[in-house]
């Protein structure tokens, strides 16, 4: 990992001092904090989380494929994915007279969960381990999103029907208990097309590996609409492995999921 540039250590530091302030912060400070608060700044805590904070933009283009007004986060971070879908949806209830936005984020490491609650205090925020999260009984979701853990990160325990090393795969098997449908940022080697950073879209490019999470989850990963993810690799501030964006419909007759029913949840009660 590269150390930080003057200018970025400055800003670190800046964005440190907003987090510490004893008031609310405003649209602008919160938007500072989240472009300039650095996940390496805990010494091993990036690498061991496998944290790669997503790039605003790119959290933007998520909310394209968010419906519903009940939203969960897994493995938020310091919210931005969370952030997004919340001024998306409050544009949504302001001006088309939807729901007011319900989010819950949920995020293992409690230095981001506290600098989150500045960021995004509207959210519920749950500081556990996201694979904790079935058993927790939560009223279900229209939507989760997630840019989840990298690499070989080390796991409580495993995501019902998957038993599999990719930290994704658990995240979108645990997705598929409490949501009715997923958003999910994960490498493009655990993708099932390749599509960022390519000329045209090539399909049937999921490894063995996928094939197993297919088969024990039920769950089939399907490309959005267009969205190339290597169009913002320069805004990584520590650049991650090629990605893809990938959704799922977790209301499909094969997809492993509790005895209750994810769909229609819009009229279930809190």
């Amino acid at each position: 990992m590269s150390k930080l540039t003057k200018q970025a250590e400055a800003d670190h530091r800046e964005a440190c001092r907003l987090v510490d302030l004893q008031r609310e912060l405003s649209e602008e400070e919160k938007e500072f904090v989240l472009e300039h608060w650095q996940e390496s700044a805990q010494r091993t805590s990036q690498c061991r989380d496998g944290a790669f904070f997503t790039p605003s933009e790119l959290a933007s283009e998520f909310t394209l494929h968010v419906s519903g007004s009940r939203v969960i986060d897994l493995g938020a971070g310091i919210g931005a994915l969370a952030f997004a879908c919340h001024r998306a949806l409050m544009f949504a209830h302001r001006f088309e007279g939807l729901p007011v936005p319900d989010i819950v984020c949920v995020e293992r490491n409690p230095e981001y969960v506290r600098v989150g609650l500045r960021v995004l205090p509207e959210a519920v925020w749950i500081c556990e381990d996201l694979l904790r999260v079935p058993p927790m009984r939560l009223r279900p979701f229209d939507t989760a999103v997630s840019n989840p853990p990298y690499g070989p990160v080390p796991r409580c325990t495993d995501a019902p029907g998957y038993r599999g090393s990719r930290c994704e795969y658990h995240t979108i098997a645990v997705a598929a208990q409490i949501a009715a449908r997923g958003v999910f940022l994960i490498p493009q080697q655990s993708a099932p097309f390749a599509y960022s950073g390519r000329t045209a879209m090539r399909f049937g490019t999921g490894d063995a590996e996928y094939t197993r999470f297919c088969a024990s989850t039920g769950i089939t990963l399907r490309p959005t609409c267009g969205i190339d993810t290597a169009y913002y690799r320069n805004q990584w501030r520590h650049r991650p492995p090629p990605t893809e964006l990938v959704c799922a419909d977790f209301t499909a007759p094969t997809v492993l999921r509790p005895t209750r029913d994810l769909r229609g949840i819009d009229h279930q009660a809190s």
